[in-house]
């Protein structure tokens, strides 16, 4: 099958293959006479595994480890173990963080006046510079998922 039906039956575009191709995620697929891509049952269900692996959070390079560990019939599933027991440690984490800052918002949106003046709560505790302190440096959306 082509990439375009690759993709179909996958549920990963054709950019996104093209890109795991690139950065060796997934072996090249291959070759037509005239140089299109062909996509075997194999190849599917490798895409599968990174679209599923993906949906579920986990790195690019968590998933390379993870494919590498799926194709070796020797491994030992502890080491899968590992893998999937860190990412659920750093899920936790992440929670954690997202939950201190929905209370952390939920309390200045509760002191938000919300009426015709122009005085701020909100826009008040976002430019004290006490609070500067406190936070972690932004980083980019995204960022933390490459």
């Amino acid at each position: 099958m082509n990439i375009g039906q690759a993709a179909a039956a996958s549920g990963v575009s054709a950019k996104m293959i093209r890109y795991y191709e690139s950065i060796a995620l997934m072996a090249p697929s291959g070759r037509t006479e005239a140089g299109y891509r062909v996509f075997s049952e194999s190849d599917l269900a490798a895409l599968r595994f990174i679209r599923r692996a993906r949906g579920l959070g986990f790195s690019l390079e968590q998933v390379g480890e993870l494919m590498s560990l799926w194709r070796n019939e020797a491994r030992a599933s502890r080491d899968v173990q590992r893998i999937a027991a860190g990412h659920v440690e750093a899920l936790n984490e992440r929670i954690a963080e997202m939950s201190e800052m929905r209370d952390a918002l939920a309390s200045l949106v509760s002191n938000c006046v919300a009426n015709d003046r122009p005085d701020c709560a909100i826009l008040r505790d976002l430019t004290d510079p006490a609070r500067d302190q406190r936070l972690p440096p932004a980083q980019p959306r995204g960022a933390e998922s490459a």
